[in-house]
């Protein structure tokens, strides 16, 4: 098998969307204006988030908007979150080239940030779906919290947002292609084979028609590192509930279980939000009941780790 790349749609669509053209005709779908001069469209996209070193999709300034656009191949609650990150890296390069200051007593006039994601992931979800940083805080804030980031998720699997995908053929184009290698696979076809096939058939559909014929090789390369990601996400899901609570992306799991069970949500209502299954969660989910009112993490902690739980 090839060298794997679970993020090959992603790259792909930022491959698919990078010219200004087709960027603007995914901003008019979305928005559903009819704006026709790419040219006011200003890329911005970061090369590299210090945080973590991610980088951002696609980022662009577009009628007094700042819009960060986010492919996504698995469903990711904690989005708004990296794009607090995305957005103030964004927001200080632009007062920088602005020469904006700051410290004045006059208000800055800053565009205003537009979050979208495109999910195109195994997980069913809905075709629309707001993901708010607010979900994430442990305390229920009495007033509006402090901070908030607000993205909006999309699902742009074949077959779904009919509305959006006529509007804009080139995501229709783009979510048709993954789909005839997704078909492939599941049809037994090795990647090599799933790659060739949906290029073929996209040719002959016109689908991604002068896209393809540019970037051939480029693209079946990109399918080619793929690998079978519902497999990979089903092992990092069991592996890291086997390995117990010691981590800190384990007591974040803990602290976000905690904060929906005061809220009195279900374990399905949970699971479901964790992208997880009620199997998985039921134990935690339990921990966590009993050790109502306080819900101390350490003695939570201690029972899960206790064989007689």
């Amino acid at each position: 098998m090839p060298k794997v790349n679970r993020k090959f749609k992603d790259s792909l669509f930022r491959m698919v969307f990078q010219e200004k053209k087709e960027l603007l005709s995914l901003y008019n779908a979305i928005n559903e204006s009819q704006y026709t001069n790419p040219d006011d469209l200003e890329i911005n996209t970061l090369d590299d988030v210090i945080y973590m070193g991610m980088k951002n999709d696609l980022s662009f300034l577009f009628s007094y908007s700042l819009n960060l656009y986010e492919a996504q191949s698995s469903f990711n609650p904690n989005m708004p979150l990296r794009g607090v990150f995305y957005f103030s890296d964004l927001l200080k390069g632009y007062i920088e080239i602005n020469h904006m200051d700051i410290y004045s007593e006059t208000l800055l006039p800053l565009p205003t940030p537009q979050f979208v994601v495109f999910y195109n992931g195994l997980k069913i979800e809905p075709e629309r779906k707001l993901l708010q940083l607010s979900n994430s805080y442990i305390k229920p804030a009495k007033e509006e919290p402090a901070l908030e980031c607000t993205a909006l998720m999309l699902n742009i699997n074949y077959g779904c947002n009919q509305e959006l995908m006529e509007r804009c053929k080139t995501l229709h184009d783009y979510s048709f292609f993954v789909e005839e290698v997704r078909k492939e696979i599941r049809n037994g076809h090795t990647l090599e084979e799933a790659a060739e096939h949906a290029i073929q058939v996209s040719l002959k559909e016109g689908i991604l028609a002068n896209f393809l014929r540019k970037n051939r090789a480029e693209v079946k390369r990109m399918v080619l590192t793929e690998y079978n990601e519902e497999l990979h996400l089903k092992n990092v899901r069991e592996c890291g509930y086997e390995d117990g609570f010691e981590s800190g992306q384990q007591q974040l799991l803990l602290k976000q279980i905690i904060s929906k069970v005061k809220k009195g949500q279900s374990l399905e209502i949970i699971a479901d939000a964790l992208e997880s299954s009620p199997e998985q969660l039921q134990n935690i989910y339990q921990a966590v009941k009993n050790a109502a009112p306080d819900y101390n993490i350490d003695k939570i902690t201690q029972m899960l780790n206790s064989p007689t739980l």
